[in-house]
This record gives structure tokens, C-alpha cells and sequence, in this order.
């Protein structure tokens, strides 16, 4: 029994190796997991995989990978798929940038022509004063020439080491090069001294001493000191490292990536560049892969090393992702100069022109110092950035290119109180204001009223124009310089909008007037611009940067910060304006115009050239006879509006016999005690004005018209009572 059970096991072994070393040929089974076997397709070596296809037979195997198959898309597809070069560069296209290169070539050759000429007369004295040095150095260096000096260490190095071949080689190459060389001095000698003699006796004045001068000049240069050039160069042209692939690998390689790390410990470069390093502007362009599972964020979070690793500034480096393509596809631009520190061209409107906001207009110049236009119709910007980083500059900037289109109306209000926008506002501006105290922000929400009963009427007035007039319903710029419609740009500047929004009286409604502004305000010419320094959910309503199409991050200290301003997801995407250094001021991630985030250097305008500006504008607006408002020393007809008490209203409005009311009973009777400022409103703005008190509304039981009872939305006058109680702390006003 024993033996028998022995002969089954060996069978049983026997089989099942059998079919383990079958696997992969016709009708071969399988047993165990699914296994990898080597093959060889046509092109490449692959791998065949087999796995179970069918649970109820164990030994049943499909290959996955299998060989002959297709290795890629087709020739057609990658043609279709293929991503183009421009045949042009940029900057040629470009008449803006064509035309500032040109400007710098031809300023480049007059400073070195003027420099030159200026210096001509101590050039001269000083080859005249060296012509004696240099006939000595060329007769000497004529004599050494013809006599074969420089042969003359080798013959002694022979000579001295007994290489008696060497030796009568080279005295028989030295007897050649004599002979032929003093013929060629006999010759100079007879020739030169004739030709001479000729020019004196026969030649002109003025070619004589040409010739005379000529020659003591070539006489004076070939004199001058190796160490004291009599010319020295006009311009000092900045030398920056050309960028290579060991220099990018090293850079890598440097900046702690594990995977990186790991991959170059094993021979492979750890980056696979996908185009040649190219020449891209102002500095170098180097694209390519990273390895899997490293992305551009890991090496923008490593910014500093980086650059310590290229040996350059930390303003020169800038890696950045590649919009619509992997993750790992990074694009690294090294310039020549440290950004914030490079001269900026001066801006294109600083000293004239005009502009038309329903059309780009340069703001900012990018890493490679090519313009970046914004339009400002259609668009809420918010801009975000942590204090001294160039924030209200920026905002400056946008309300000078409004104010510099003399249909626009301006509203600037400068809630730091210090006077920046003061510039714009008191020479332009329709609506100003410089501070945050009670007058300042009741003046504020006088006019946001304002502006919203502007929006409505706007909205009637393009539903009631002609498809063919106003096809996309909404105003464009012809719309816009028909006085008659009214519909002509108004842009709202705020810095520090968060004075706004956390207002304890106002904030609700400066939040809700602001959020339809924004949802609405851009189809009817209405612009609303807002700058924080502390960007977060409560500086800016979410409703309120979620809507903004255009914004404008400088530097900020965290994902949170950056995301707020940038949107959800910019941190994840490697748009992290967490990484500007504190000597990046005035730069900033920029996301509008239809393309994905850029790094842009905005205009600097100082206060100085503002007021110039501003002056211009105000000077356009003169003549166009659109100066209105605060430019022109008008003020609000009346700030009534401003002053009244929303809680007292609601005790006025509501009698004493109704402890609970609806909310669309409500309005009406605010709107019969002041029509001037609940008009307007509607049951939902007043829920929402009711939140900064504490107020909530809830499901109120009423009757009908009709006699029937219905739960609406409504308030109870116990809660306003309380609310007054403790806002004004008066126990007998309940």
C-alpha cells in the first residue's frame, strides 16, 4: 500500500509539472495564480499575461498581452494628435512686441555709437602715444617670423634629449621655412619702402595722411597693453549660463525626489526631455517627463533648491505644468535675469492712448517679458495677496485702464484709508470713498442700492432691444456709447473688501447686493473688482469667488489662501502662489482671459505717475463731457436712504396684534414706509438681510386670500424685539 501511494504522489507531481512548464502552447492548462511568460512580438519584447476567464473551469486561460498586436495609435492618429510648433515665434507675430524689440536694437546701436564717438579723440591720443611700442613689437615679431623662432623650443627639447631624428627634421624644416620667409622680407623690404616713397611724391595731400594715419594707428593697436585696451566696451551684457540637459538633471537630481533619486542611482536620467532645450525669450525651455508618480507640484514645492541646484536666482526659475497634458509634464523656463529685478518695459498707456474695455489691454508682462492683456467687460476679478506684495497697486492699475475709457463709470472705494486709490477716485470717479468709519460704509451701501436698481433696469432694457441689435443679450460696445441707453461700462474697485462683507450692521447685504453683482452684473456692463489681503471664506464669500472669472493671486502663505482666490483644485494642479519669494512683488497667478494660469509681472505705477494718468483721463473725459459725480464735486442727493433702521422699520411694519407674518406680507408694508429703499426688495433679500441680527425665518401658519390656512416663510416679531434688545442693550424696548 505503501509503494502504491508513492507511485500516485510521483504521478501527481509529475503531472502537474508538466503542465506548469506547457504553459502558453495550444491547450496548455493552469493551476496556480496567474503567471507572466516572455514572448516576442514583431517589434518589442512583451509580456504575455494569462488569467481565468471562466469561474466555473480553473484551467481555462486567456492571454491579455498579446504579441503581434498593435504597439500605439496608428500614423494617422498620431498626425491628427500631433502638436504643432509655431512656424513663426511669438514675438514676431506679435506687432507689440516686434516693434519693442526693434525700439531695443536701435537704442542698443545708438548708445554704442554715441559712446564710441564721444571717446574717439582720447582713442586716438592714446594709439598715437603706443604707435613707437608697436613698430618695435612688429619689426621684432617681423625678425623672430623670418628667422623661425617658434620652432626654437622644439629643436632644444630634441637636442637636449639626444633625438638625433627629431632634431635634423626639424633644423631641415627651419632651413625651408628661412629661405622661403626671407625672400618674402627681401621682397616687404624693396616693396613697402617704394610703394611709400610713391604715395609721397605722387599721391594727394589728404590720402597721405590717411595712409600716414592709418598707419600709425594700426601701429598704435598693435602697441596697447593686453590688460589696458584703449577700447573698452559700451554695454555690459549680462552673462547667464546656457541651460543643458546634465544641468537640468542635476538640478533635479539635487531637490530630494526620491524617485528621482532613485532612478538616476540606477543609471536612467530620472527626466525624459520630450523637446530640445530652446531659447525662449529672455532665458532657456526645457520640457519633458517626470518619473511616474512625480509630478510638477513636487518640484514647484521645491522652487528654492531647485534653483540652488541650476546655480541661478531664485526669480530666474520657474517650473511650471503644462496645461492639458499629465501631471508629470513639466516645463521649466530659466531666464537670464532675476524677474522681479529685470527692467520692465514702461508700460504702453503710462504717457497716452485711450482704451476700450470691451478689448484686451496690457496689464503685466510675463516671465519672457511679453505682454499679458486683460479684458475687463464681462469679467468680477478678485485679487488676493498677503500685505506689501502689490495688491492695491494692482487694483490701481485696472482702475486706471477704466478710467482711461471715457464711457466707463467708476466706483472706488479704498476701505485701508489711506489714500491709494484717491489717485482715480477724486479725478474720475463717479462714486469715492477713503476709509472705514459709519459715514464711509452708509455712503457704501447707498450707492450699492443704487447700483443694484441699476442692474435691473439694465436687464429690462436689453430684454426690451431687437434680437438683431442685441443678439447675445447682453451690451457690447456699441451698446455702450449710446448715451441714450444708459448702458455704458460701470467698474467697482474695493480694497480691502473684507470691511465689507464682515460689517456687523451691513455685511449681509453688502454680501448679497455683491453676489448679484457678480452672477449678473457682467451681462449688463457692470464690473465688480475686489481686493483682500486676507483671502478667505469670510473675507470673500464663496458665492462671490466662486462666480469671479478673473483672478489675480500674488503671494500667500497656504493651500487654503491660494485656493480661495485661484478656485478649488489650483493647489493640487501646481498653481501655487504660495510659492512667490517676499522679493516677488508685483507678481502674480493670474487666471482669465480663456487660458489656464499664468505668471505675470504686472505695471508698476506708482502714485506720481497715477496722478499723471488719471489727469490724462480726467482731460478725455472733459472733452467727451462725461465727467460726472464725485470728480466733480457732486454728492449723493440724499444719504436718508442710508440711515435707516431695518429693525425698527420691521416693529413699525409689523403691528403689535400679529406675532408671526409672512415674509411676502412684510415687504409690501416696508416698501409703503420707505419706497426709496425697500422698493425693491424681494422676500428672499429679506431673509437675507435678517442674518447678520440673528434672524432666521421659519414655516409661519397663515391664511390665504382665500380664506385657507398655509405654512410659508415668515418672522416672528418676538425675535425682533429680541434682536433690538440686545443690540442696543434696552430691556423696555420689548
Amino acid at each position: 500500500m505503501k509503494h502504491e501511494d508513492h507511485d500516485d504522489q510521483e504521478r501527481e507531481f509529475f503531472a502537474r509539472l508538466e503542465k506548469e512548464l506547457s504553459v502558453g502552447k495550444p491547450g496548455s492548462e493552469q493551476r496556480s495564480a496567474p503567471i507572466e511568460t516572455p514572448t516576442e512580438s514583431a517589434d518589442s519584447h512583451t509580456t504575455e499575461r494569462v488569467e481565468h476567464v471562466d469561474p466555473g473551469d480553473p484551467d481555462a486561460t486567456v492571454m491579455v498581452d498579446r504579441p503581434g498586436g498593435p504597439s500605439g495609435p496608428g500614423l494617422m492618429d498620431r498626425v491628427r494628435g500631433a502638436k504643432r510648433r509655431a512656424v513663426v515665434p511669438a514675438w514676431a507675430m506679435s506687432r507689440t512686441e516686434f516693434t519693442s524689440a526693434s525700439k531695443g536694437v536701435a537704442a542698443y546701436a545708438w548708445h554704442v555709437t554715441a559712446y564710441h564717438a564721444i571717446r574717439t579723440p582720447w582713442y586716438s591720443l592714446r594709439l598715437v602715444l603706443q604707435a613707437p611700442r608697436g613698430v618695435s613689437r612688429f619689426v621684432g615679431g617681423s625678425l623672430r617670423w623670418m628667422a623661425d623662432a617658434e620652432g626654437g623650443p622644439l629643436r632644444q627639447s630634441a637636442a637636449t634629449n639626444d633625438d638625433i631624428d627629431d632634431y635634423l627634421k626639424l633644423c631641415r624644416q627651419r632651413d625651408r621655412r628661412v629661405r622661403w620667409r626671407t625672400v618674402v622680407a627681401v621682397l616687404a623690404s624693396i616693396v613697402g619702402p617704394t610703394t611709400a616713397l610713391t604715395l609721397y611724391v605722387l599721391a594727394p595731400a589728404w590720402l597721405l595722411a590717411l595712409a600716414c594715419t592709418a598707419a600709425t594707428l594700426a601701429m598704435g593697436w598693435l602697441g596697447q597693453a593686453a590688460d589696458a585696451p584703449v577700447i573698452n566696451r559700451a554695454v555690459e551684457i549680462p552673462k547667464a549660463t546656457k541651460l543643458t540637459s546634465d544641468i537640468v538633471l542635476r538640478a533635479l537630481g539635487s531637490i530630494s525626489i526620491p524617485a528621482i533619486n532613485q532612478a538616476q542611482s540606477k543609471g536612467d536620467p530620472g527626466f525624459t526631455f520630450t523637446a530640445p532645450i530652446t531659447r525662449d525669450g529672455p532665458g532657456w525651455l526645457a520640457v519633458g517627463d517626470l518619473p511616474y508618480g512625480v509630478t510638477v507640484t513636487d518640484v514647484a514645492d521645491r522652487r528654492d533648491k531647485l534653483a540652488s541646484g541650476l546655480r541661478r536666482p531664485l526669480g530666474c526659475v520657474w517650473p511650471e505644468a503644462v496645461p492639458d497634458e499629465h501631471t508629470g509634464r513639466l516645463r521649466l523656463w530659466v531666464g537670464d535675469q532675476d524677474m522681479p529685478q529685470a527692467e520692465q518695459v514702461p508700460w504702453p498707456l503710462a504717457k497716452s492712448g485711450s482704451t476700450d474695455l470691451f478689448k484686451p489691454v496690457v496689464w503685466g508682462t510675463d516671465q519672457r517679458g511679453r505682454w499679458v492683456g486683460v479684458t475687463l467687460m464681462f469679467i468680477a476679478g478678485v485679487i488676493g495677496a498677503i500685505p506689501r506684495m502689490g495688491k492695491t497697486f494692482l487694483l490701481r492699475l485696472l482702475l486706471l485702464i477704466a478710467a482711461l475709457d471715457t464711457r466707463a463709470e467708476l466706483h472706488t472705494y479704498d476701505l485701508k484709508g489711506t489714500g491709494d486709490l484717491d489717485s482715480v477716485g477724486d479725478r474720475v470717479a463717479y462714486r469715492h470713498r477713503a476709509g472705514e468709519e459709519d459715514a464711509d460704509i452708509e455712503y457704501a451701501i447707498a450707492d450699492l442700492r443704487e447700483l443694484r436698481g441699476e442692474l435691473r433696469r439694465r436687464a429690462k432694457v436689453i430684454r426690451s432691444l431687437p434680437r438683431d441689435i442685441c443678439p447675445e443679450s447682453k451690451v457690447t460696445t456699441e451698446l455702450a456709447s449710446k448715451r441714450s441707453l444708459g448702458l455704458h461700462p460701470i467698474v467697482v474697485g474695493v480694497d480691502e473688501c473684507q470691511v465689507w462683507f464682515e460689517h456687523p450692521k451691513y455685511g449681509g447685504e453688502f454680501k448679497d447686493i455683491c453676489t448679484d453683482l457678480v452672477k449678473r452684473g457682467p451681462a449688463t456692463g457692470i464690473v465688480l473688482l475686489l481686493a483682500t489681503q486676507r483671502p478667505d471664506k469670510d473675507s470673500i464669500p464663496t458665492a462671490i469667488s466662486a462666480n469671479a472669472s478673473a483672478r489675480w493671486c500674488l503671494k500667500v502663505m497656504g493651500q487654503i489662501e491660494n485656493d480661495m482666490v485661484l478656485g478649488t483644485g489650483a493647489y493640487k494642479r501646481g498653481v501655487r502662489a504660495s510659492m512667490f519669494a517676499w522679493g516677488d512683488k508685483g507678481i502674480s497667478y493670474f487666471l482669465g482671459e480663456g487660458a489656464d494660469a499664468r505668471i505675470v509681472r504686472s505695471a508698476f505705477i506708482d502714485a506720481v505717475q497715477a496722478d499723471r494718468i488719471a489727469l490724462r483721463a480726467r482731460a478725455l473725459r472733459e472733452r467727451a463731457g462725461t465727467l460726472a459725480g464725485h470728480a466733480l464735486g457732486e454728492q449723493p442727493a440724499s444719504n436718508a436712504a442710508a440711515s435707516y433702521d431695518l429693525l425698527a422699520d420691521l416693529c413699525a411694519a409689523i403691528p403689535s396684534d400679529k406675532p408671526k407674518l409672512w415674509n411676502e406680507a412684510v415687504v409690501p408694508r416696508l416698501a409703503e414706509l420707505r419706497p426709496d429703499v425697500y422698493g425693491e426688495w424681494t422676500p428672499e433679500q429679506l431673509t437675507s438681510a435678517l442674518k447678520p441680527y440673528g434672524i432666521r425665518t421659519a414655516q409661519v401658519w397663515g391664511t390665504t386670500e382665500d380664506g385657507k390656512g398655509a405654512n410659508r416663510r415668515g418672522i416672528k416679531r418676538a425675535d425682533i424685539l429680541s434682536a433690538i434688545t440686545k443690540r442696543d442693550g434696552k430691556a423696555e424696548a420689548a
